[in-house]
């Protein structure tokens, strides 16, 4: 394959030429061009960086902002609002120094390997109940559909005590924040309202009536002043949890199974050894070259990277997917080895702000294969791997649909 032309600004994100393929631009700009100016759907340009030290040392180094809102950083959408990055839950939450780390520490407490074993056998059951669904139902069926879009929602609902009959209304509170270009600024605005005032009636419910999910927690945890977390950033909690949560996961879902499935070889290698699952989930997660934007990042001094000079007021993109395929970390990059170990891949970013839902995240990816291997063994894609498409214009990427049959 000839490099591809690194010499302009390119348009991004920067798609692949298949739906699960990496852009050739990829190699290209951390041979040539590390530190790459790119165009924004908004038209702002920012810099992208698509070096595994360059990624690492951004996402963890506290000088560059998640702050978005400054008036010279760059809009990732068309929007006025510019996107999710920059307005909402963002601005509700203490983004920065001890208020993010006291937050941080008041979320991080369900997250813990503890927790994540007392949620499996529910996450369990409720994948053997999609997957009942999906048989019954028959073949072929898109397994984005019905099983990896709504089980994430299903269990950040439970997390927040969420009734079922509302997953749905969540599922679409997620899409609007989400989606680049299906909405109009009317329609997030609206969603956002939608969901700030169910959230706060929900609040004020759990504070009557406590239970044991994460919001009760929050709403009754002693924080300095005697109180517990304000409601406005228990409400900017409870969508940060369900954006990060659902969309994320539910594509990662579908792309990891696509990803199986593609090369057939890598699914009977699974069926002869389930020990793979952990490790297959953490190659799946490098491996991923349709993550959708990546991390971006405001800088609000002249600072060196990737031997170039960012000045004061770059908006830098850091392309966690470029960096995964990095063949100075990685042997054998653009393979998918199911057994690779160590694996210190940048899914889930680095730092102060790595995910903090990555245990969950890890749990349902594990729980789902797990039962896909043992339930549905015969497992295969219903169209060709290139008639797989590409979900445009959602922030966190993904597949249109995944096709299969059993």
């Amino acid at each position: 394959m000839e490099p591809a032309d690194v010499s302009e600004v390119l348009s991004y994100p920067i798609s692949g030429p298949t739906a699960l393929g990496p852009p050739a631009e990829w190699t290209s700009l951390r041979q040539q061009c590390p530190v790459a100016k790119v165009k924004l759907p908004s038209g702002d340009e920012a810099s992208l960086l698509t070096r595994y030290e360059d990624v690492k040392q951004v996402l963890s180094d506290p000088r560059f902002s998640r702050l978005l809102n400054a008036d010279d950083a760059a809009r990732i959408s068309d929007s006025e609002s510019g996107g999710v990055f920059n307005e909402g839950m963002v601005t509700a939450l203490p983004q920065e120094g001890e208020e993010h780390q006291r937050w941080r520490r008041s979320v991080v407490k369900w997250f813990t390997a503890k927790r994540m074993a007392a949620l499996r056998p529910g996450i369990e059951a409720m994948t053997e109940r999609l997957i009942d669904d999906m048989l019954e139902h028959g073949h072929p069926a898109d397994l984005k559909s019905s099983l990896a879009f709504p089980l994430p929602v299903w269990v950040i609902c439970d997390l927040l005590g969420v009734p079922d009959s509302d997953r749905e209304r969540f599922a679409h509170w997620s899409d609007s924040v989400l989606n680049l270009n299906r909405y109009t600024q009317e329609e997030v605005a609206a969603s956002q309202a939608e969901f700030d005032d169910y959230m706060s009636g929900h609040i004020d419910a759990k504070r009557a009536r406590p239970a044991d999910d994460l919001l009760s927690s929050l709403i009754g945890s002693g924080q300095a002043g005697g109180g517990g977390m304000p409601d406005r950033e228990l409400v900017a909690t409870g969508q940060a949890l369900l954006v990060a949560g659902h969309e994320t996961t539910a594509n990662m879902i579908a792309k990891m199974v696509a990803m199986l499935l593609v090369d057939r070889s890598r699914w009977e290698q699974l069926l002869a050894d389930r020990s793979l699952v952990r490790s297959t989930v953490e190659e799946a997660l490098r491996f991923d070259a349709n993550p959708g934007i990546g991390m971006p990042r405001y800088i609000g001094e002249d600072t060196a990277v990737g031997g170039a000079v960012l000045p004061r007021g770059t908006t830098v993109l850091c392309s966690m997917a470029a960096a995964n395929r990095d063949g100075t970390v990685f042997d054998g990059a653009e393979d998918m080895m199911l057994d690779r170990t160590p694996n210190a891949h940048l899914a889930f970013g680095a730092g102060a702000h790595s995910c903090l839902g990555q245990a969950l995240a890890r749990t349902e990816l594990q729980t789902v294969l797990d039962v896909l291997l043992r339930r549905l063994p015969s497992l295969e894609l219903a169209v060709p791997a290139e008639g797989l498409r590409r979900l445009e214009g959602l922030i966190v990427g993904g597949l249109a649909e995944v096709p299969v049959r059993w």
